[in-house]
């Protein structure tokens, strides 16, 4: 990777690269090729007689996420390719959207190259994978050379940070792509959270308070809960890309906020793909206005991912189910309406096979007395973050449930119907990311532009600037990755593998920025009174609920290599 003296010049003074768009291009192809080779390599290490090996798998845990995020960087690369060929079609591919572009690709070549982090702690590197040819050749391809070598010198990131701060008062940085609509959808949230979000969050979190009620009939009037429930049963039927920009901005407000909408989501799909016209009639008019607030009640102590493993039991007694078991991990559920509740009908089962979801009411309680209702009881989980909703256990014993709330009113179907949802539920966990992401962006931007140090504000230092650029510059790339899904989604096209991996990626992408934030506060980002120590420990959930980012890896890696097996 040496340069000659001559080259090391001309990159130092390059800004934007000539052809950028050209370069681009020819660097996704060369991705392309080089995560084609890698599935290939781990293929022929994780199958036998054609077909995947599960044990094998287990023991190339390692190898086998890694490649899941080198699939994840290919496609993120091809959206970010493919939003600036859009842009610029539209002659709206301006001077920080090409900094920004050039900048990813040089990044994120590098570590294909290089090393992935996966996390702090753990990178996937060519040789782990049986690449070190294969990275070399991509190394040598002139395109990647140029960006790897050229696209974020400290000439590019200074240029690029001069834009940062205009940025402020904006809800993104770059030019998104998205429409007249969409847009002014994304203005309507952002004054609304603004008003009615941003003062008061900080206050709800360190009191461990319910987000108002006021505020959650606010949003409902906005039509949060209703975004994509059809026009015939009440809702606004919106679409996966309209949900992606309301959840981006009510969670840069607060995480609480933006999540709220993931119950009413979750259960709202789970009624249109299998429940009965009378479910459909009795249920979704009311989760679509607000009235009918729903939780997901899903896990149990010790099965985490392993949902076939569930034990809670429904028992059918004539013209009801009586469900008994325990659950956890289940957030707002005292003040819902309505629980989605995965139970298992056939004992003699200990699979996926005999799991059937219900469709449980319940009063609302409070604090004082959170399940007034026979047969269930619970426990608040005190948690780090991701606070207004509260987090609960919960206890079943006999719990009463007529039969005509069976999903679909035919048992064995569960989980057919919650793998359904996964797509939504990870695209709009991908789009709460990006929100937490954007909120710690901007808490580090103006504190770096108003913190004075020997005599300057510390934006100034390339250190700092150089940490804000790259947190726009992921910003972008995973919006793009996440609206691919949502638009997928929305077209009627499968999209499990685009969506776990806008969820994958957005998830450190929160993570990394709103670390780097609380660098950039320094000291002061230590302190509760400060709310980037808010954004911080918000952010860190975003890799664990919805598909930890083991399990995502793994899904991502079994998904691609289903296509060659």
């Amino acid at each position: 990777m040496n340069l000659t003296a001559e080259q090391a010049e001309t990159a130092e003074t390059r800004i934007i690269l000539p052809d950028l768009l050209d370069l681009l291009s020819e660097a996704v192809l060369a991705s392309d090729k080089y995560v084609a080779s890698a599935k290939s390599a781990l293929n022929a290490r994780v199958s036998s007689d054609g077909k995947i090996d599960r044990k094998k798998m287990d023991v190339e845990q390692h190898a086998a996420h890694g490649f899941g995020w080198v699939a994840t960087y290919g496609e993120t690369l091809r959206e970010v390719s493919d939003w600036a060929q859009r842009l610029n079609g539209e002659g709206k591919f301006g001077e920080i959207e090409s900094l920004l572009a050039q900048i990813l690709f040089s990044r994120y070549l590098a570590e294909l190259v290089g090393g992935i982090p996966m996390n702090q702690g753990e990178i996937i590197r060519p040789h782990e994978l049986g690449m070190l040819s294969e990275a070399d050749a991509l190394f040598e391809t002139a395109a990647v050379k140029t960006l790897i070598t050229e696209g974020m010198t400290p000439a590019v990131m200074a240029e690029a940070a001069k834009h940062l701060p205009d940025s402020l008062g904006r809800a993104t940085v770059e030019n998104t792509g998205l429409d007249e609509t969409l847009d002014m959808i994304r203005d309507q949230f952002r004054r609304f959270s603004d008003d009615r979000i941003v003062p008061h969050a900080h206050e709800w979190h360190l009191k461990n308070e319910y987000i108002p009620m006021d505020v959650v009939t606010d949003m409902a009037e906005l039509g949060v809960f209703g975004l994509t429930i059809p026009e015939e049963f009440g809702g606004l039927d919106m679409g996966k890309t309209a949900m992606c920009v309301v959840s981006e901005e009510l969670s840069r407000a607060y995480i609480g906020t933006g999540s709220l909408g993931t119950r009413s989501e979750i259960a709202g799909e789970l009624i249109l793909i299998g429940g009965t016209d009378a479910q459909k009639e009795k249920f979704l008019p009311g989760i679509a206005s607000g009235d009918i607030l729903p939780t997901a009640v899903f896990t149990e102590p010790n099965t985490g991912s392993d949902l076939g493993s569930l034990k809670t039991r429904a028992v059918k007694d004539g013209d009801n189910y009586k469900i008994t078991g325990n659950k956890t991990w289940i957030t707002h559920p005292v003040r819902a309406d309505l629980m989605t509740v995965m139970v298992r009908t056939d004992p003699s089962t200990n699979n996926f096979s005999g799991l059937s979801m219900m469709l449980c009411e319940k009063p609302r309680g409070d604090d004082a007395n959170p399940f007034p209702a026979d047969g269930m009881t619970g426990g608040e989980i005190e948690v780090l973050g991701y606070r207004g909703m509260k987090e609960y256990e919960i206890g079943f014993d006999e719990f009463e449930v007529p039969a005509s709330n069976l999903l679909g009113e035919v048992e064995g179907m569960g989980f057919k119907h919650l793998m359904a949802t996964f797509e939504g539920a990870r695209i709009q966990t991908a789009a709460r990311a990006i929100g937490v992401g954007q909120n710690a962006y901007e808490l580090g931007l103006r504190y770096a532009l108003d913190r004075v140090q020997f005599g300057r504000p510390i934006f100034e230092f390339p250190r700092v600037a150089n940490k804000l650029v790259m947190m726009a510059a992921e910003l972008m790339a995973v919006r793009q990755l996440t609206y691919f899904s949502a638009r997928q989604k929305d077209s009627g096209k499968r999209c499990d593998l685009e969506a776990g991996m806008a969820k994958l990626l957005g998830a450190r992408v929160a993570w990394a920025a709103a670390d780097n934030a609380v660098q950039i506060h320094g000291g002061n980002g230590f302190a509760l009174e400060y709310p980037v120590s808010r954004v911080l420990q918000d952010a860190r959930i975003l890799n664990i609920f919805e598909g930890a980012g083991e399990v995502q890896a793994m899904v991502i890696a079994r998904r691609v290599l289903d296509s060659v097996n």
